[in-house]
């Protein structure tokens, strides 16, 4: 059984160098031959390829479509050769025992077609901090791309990553309601299985440049799966989006995240209303391509 580790990048050279050196066989308790490793760069000018081809001959370098992440980890699959797909983000640090312990669980549980890894912040007080974040997985039930394992079959069954999400988030959360659809079952969650995923710190001009973009990225996801978060309505989804920030705000608040205040004070402002017109936008969009038999 051969296993196919992807890890998507983007102009993140040095992180991708720590990933790697956790990812090469003197650093991981399983054999080379039981895996690979494939790097698919999403950057404009290919900055990872002079750093594969020099310092890790044993990896693969492929060039990303530069269409986003979900399209990038797509890229990667196509390129894979292993039974089993293992996705990990450029920025983690894999544990030593991680490759081996999914081989173990894919040998263990042979009804199970999909699994997800523990991820955990390089730092638990970081994440105190004014504008910190961090995918956290310490239970399951999340699915975070960060760590994730999929049989092929299956992967190529639910068409990989919905490359209609252009930015990194919901593209793994999509999968996930794929995955539970295709296979009537619960991702099993492995505890064991740990990356280790730096906290980072956008700056506030950032996180406020990013609203029109999450806004329409979460709508899609929202209309998608309206059976499965309960956004029968615009409406509802205008409601519950605005309780969601609004709590938010109050959190930021109280704990002195003032920075964090700002920017869920921007969604309730800015980011809700421009939620609605999004979500409407996407409804009508998907409604045109059912009448007319695209869907």
């Amino acid at each position: 059984m051969l296993l196919s580790v992807i890890i998507p990048t983007c102009n993140r050279n040095e992180l991708l160098e720590k990933c790697l050196e956790l990812l090469d066989s003197k650093n991981q308790t399983i054999n080379l031959n039981n895996y690979e490793v494939i790097i698919s760069d999403d950057s404009k000018k290919n900055v990872a390829k002079k750093l594969i081809e020099e310092k890790y001959k044993w990896a693969k370098w492929v060039e990303g479509f530069k269409k986003g992440p979900a399209a990038n980890r797509n890229n990667g699959a196509k390129h894979a050769r292993g039974e089993w797909f293992i996705f990990i983000d450029d920025d983690c640090l894999p544990d030593r025992h991680l490759l081996q312990l999914y081989k173990s669980a894919i040998e263990k549980y042979r009804e199970t077609l999909a699994f997800e890894g523990c991820v955990l912040p390089n730092d638990w007080n970081l994440l105190k901090k004014d504008l910190a974040e961090c995918p956290v997985n310490t239970n399951g039930n999340c699915f975070w791309s960060a760590n994730i394992c999929i049989k092929k079959s299956l992967f190529e069954e639910i068409n990989g990553f919905n490359e209609e999400y252009l930015i990194a988030a919901q593209e793994d959360q999509q999968m996930k309601i794929d995955i539970e659809n295709a296979t009537k079952k619960q991702i099993r969650f492995l505890k064991e299985c740990i990356v280790i995923h730096p906290v980072r710190f956008p700056t506030l001009y950032a996180q406020l440049k990013r609203i029109p973009a999450a806004s329409k990225n979460y709508s899609i996801y929202a209309v998608k799966n309206k059976n499965v978060l309960s956004y029968q309505t615009v409406w509802k989804f205008m409601e519950e989006q605005t309780k969601f920030h609004a709590r938010s705000a109050f959190h930021c608040i109280k704990a002195g995240k003032i920075k964090s205040f700002i920017v869920s004070c921007m969604w309730l402002c800015y980011g809700v209303p421009l939620n609605v017109i999004n979500f409407s936008r996407v409804s009508r969009k998907i409604d045109c391509s059912v009448q007319k038999g695209y869907l």
